[in-house]
């Protein structure tokens, strides 16, 4: 981890420290970066609202000077310094702002991946208490598997494999000498050697071993074991298995879907920018429609193929964008109506 990532993760985690729940801490970290990203969304949602302002008169522009490019060039230039306009102003502060997002993304991956390596260590050592209070959240069983009646309550195979090796050493690093012991005859069991997590060929071999190892864990092989019949089904493009234990109720998923679709319909920014693809072009705004319509569908899919904890960032993030446009909107509205009382009283006087 980079010193940005290992900030957001200790943030992260100090937050879960303090109440103890990772959905609750989630929401509240998440709600915290939105704080930290507003004054750059601010800032481009003034250069969108600018640029909508003037597009009237970069179309005419457009129209008037259809034939020569040069001079259309000239005069754009003129006018977007008479309306004191950046064209970088609308989308450069968001770029600003996909540092922070990439590490916080990085910080949070940095946790699912620590935790379901604990809960296979737990599994190893023989305990009953795997999946903590910290890892449960409203009808979800283990935030760290995905919201859906398709996935088991404990980390898979797949998921276990894409565990980076330096996660597993500081996961395996928590434990108990107790814990350790226990996972070591969990391990000689099966006839694995010591574990090893320094390398990714190491990775490797450990995974397969400690995957040996669970096969013979009555509590984790009652965890994953599927509904008789329901093991790989196809189901038109996609195959399905349905889990005795089952991890969620698809709730969240479909909650990213729906909150994406009442976005795009009452958030002011979208509308903004859809007007302002309008007046530019008719192909833009036929895209924009179509992102309409897919956004929440693909939104639906990430959730459905996450863990719950990124599900429950996607709908909080999406809400809290929601509500944070509508503040910014109140914003702008305001330094309008300011302006124009200020021009208004201006002519007035002369």
């Amino acid at each position: 981890m980079n010193a940005i990532e290992q900030f957001l993760y200790n943030v992260l985690a100090g937050i879960n420290g303090l109440v103890g729940n990772y959905g609750v801490s989630i929401i509240i970290f998440t709600v915290l970066m939105r704080l930290i990203i507003m004054p750059f969304d601010y800032r481009s949602r003034k250069g969108m609202r600018k640029m909508a302002l003037i597009q009237p008169k970069i179309n005419e522009l457009q129209k008037k000077y259809a034939k020569d490019q040069q001079k259309l060039q000239q005069k754009q230039a003129e006018l977007m310094k008479k309306e004191g306009y950046n064209p970088l102003s609308g989308c450069l502060p968001l770029l600003l702002t996909w540092p922070i997002m990439f590490a916080m993304f990085a910080a949070m991956r940095g946790i699912a991946n620590e935790q379901m390596a604990l809960q296979t260590f737990r599994y190893l050592a023989g305990e009953t208490n795997i999946i903590s209070a910290a890892d449960r959240f409203l009808w979800v069983k283990n935030i760290w598997m995905a919201d859906s009646l398709f996935a088991s309550i404990a980390p898979n195979a797949q998921a276990l494999n894409l565990i980076p090796a330096n996660m597993w050493q500081r996961a395996y690093e928590t434990l108990s000498e107790g814990q350790v012991s226990a996972i070591a005859q969990s391990i000689a069991s099966v006839g694995g050697a010591a574990l090893d997590f320094s390398t990714s060929d190491a990775v490797k071999t450990s995974v397969t071993t400690m995957l040996t190892a669970l096969g013979q864990m009555p509590s984790y092989v009652e965890a994953v074991a599927t509904v008789p019949g329901w093991s790989g089904v196809s189901f038109f493009l996609f195959t399905i298995t349905l889990y005795k234990q089952y991890n969620g109720l698809l709730i969240l998923p479909v909650l990213a879907g729906v909150s994406q679709v009442l976005q795009y319909k009452f958030n002011p920014a979208m509308n903004e920018n859809q007007q302002t693809q309008q007046n530019a072009n008719n192909q833009a705004a036929g895209m924009n429609n179509f992102m309409k319509y897919f956004f929440p569908i693909l939104s639906v899919f990430w959730c459905l193929t996450s863990n719950a904890g990124f599900a429950v960032y996607w709908v909080t993030s999406t809400i809290a964008m929601w509500i944070q446009s509508v503040i910014i909107t109140k914003i702008l509205e305001k330094q309008d109506e300011r302006k124009a009382q200020s021009v208004s009283g201006e002519g007035s006087i002369k």
